[in-house]
C-alpha cells in the first residue's frame, strides 16, 4: 500500500470519529461481553494503558471493579476524550494521541503491566500496524500483557451488506490491501469507516514480526458470539503475569 493511500484511510476514520463522536459513544454505553471478560484478567493493582480509549468505558468498568493501579487512556478523537475526562474517575488520566503515529509512545510512562486495544487494530492501515505493535511492546513490562480485540464483521450477513465500494471515496481495490473494506454507519447520519478483516495467519505473523507470543484467544460478542476475536499476547519470553499474576 502506498503511503498516500494509507494516509487517506487514516483520514477517513479520523473524519468519521470527529463527525460522529456523539452517536458513536451513545452506542458504546456498555462494554462488549468479550472486553468485560478480558478485564476480569487484570489485577487490581496493575498499571494500564488503554489504547483507543474512546469515551472511557474501559476506565469506568475498571473503576467499578475497584481498580487501584495507574490508568492512562489515549485516543485521537477530541470529542470522545472530552466525554472520558468528565466521567469523574479518580485515578484515570487521558491524553490525545494518534495511534498510527509511532510518536504516541511519548505519552506513556513505561513500563506498563497491561496494554489494552479493543477494536483498534482493524482500523490501522497495513503500514501502521507493525509500528503500532512495536510501540506496544516498547511500553510493556518484560512480563506484561497486551490484550486486544479485532472485529470479525464478515461473520455477520447484516454487516457485510453495509460494505461500500472503494470507488465511493475515489480509490480502486488494487490500491488497498486484501481484507481492507469500507463500511457505512447509520446512526445520527451516514458515515464511512475503514476496517481490515484479518485472515487466518495474519495475526500470528504480526505477533512473530513484532516480538510477541500468544497467551490466549477466544471469540465473543454479537449474535452467535463470533463478531469479536480477543487475544492476549506477551513479549516473547514473558510467561509470568504482570504484578505476579499468571494466565
Amino acid at each position: 500500500m502506498q503511503p498516500d493511500v494509507a494516509d487517506r484511510l487514516r483520514r477517513i476514520n479520523r473524519e468519521f470519529y470527529q463527525s460522529f463522536a456523539a452517536p458513536f459513544a451513545a452506542t458504546r454505553r456498555r462494554l462488549q461481553p468479550g472486553a468485560a471478560a478480558m478485564l476480569e484478567r487484570l489485577p487490581r493493582q496493575a498499571s494500564v494503558v488503554d489504547l483507543g480509549c474512546g469515551s472511557g468505558e474501559v476506565a469506568r468498568a475498571l473503576h467499578r471493579r475497584g481498580h487501584r493501579g495507574d490508568y492512562l487512556g489515549l485516543d485521537e478523537c477530541a470529542p470522545l476524550l472530552e466525554q472520558a475526562r468528565t466521567a469523574g474517575l479518580p485515578q484515570a488520566k487521558f491524553a490525545s494521541a494518534d495511534l498510527a503515529d509511532p510518536a504516541w509512545t511519548a505519552s506513556v510512562r513505561p513500563p506498563c503491566d497491561w496494554a489494552l486495544a479493543f477494536a483498534v487494530l482493524h482500523h490501522l492501515p497495513g503500514p501502521a500496524r507493525r509500528g503500532f505493535l512495536a510501540g506496544v511492546r516498547s511500553v510493556l513490562a518484560p512480563q506484561g500483557f497486551f490484550a486486544f480485540s479485532v472485529w470479525q464483521f464478515l461473520h455477520s450477513e447484516r454487516l457485510t451488506r453495509r460494505i461500500v465500494p472503494w470507488a465511493s471515496v475515489g480509490l480502486d481495490p488494487s490500491q488497498v490491501d486484501a481484507g481492507d473494506y469500507l463500511i457505512d454507519w447509520r446512526h445520527g447520519g451516514r458515515g464511512l469507516r475503514y476496517l481490515h478483516a484479518f485472515e487466518s495467519g495474519e495475526l500470528e505473523a504480526l505477533a512473530r514480526q513484532t516480538g510477541f507470543r500468544w497467551i490466549e484467544r477466544f471469540e465473543s460478542d454479537g449474535q452467535g458470539g463470533r463478531l469479536g476475536l480477543y487475544a492476549v499476547w506477551s513479549p516473547d519470553g514473558g510467561l509470568e503475569g504482570a504484578s505476579g499474576r499468571q494466565l
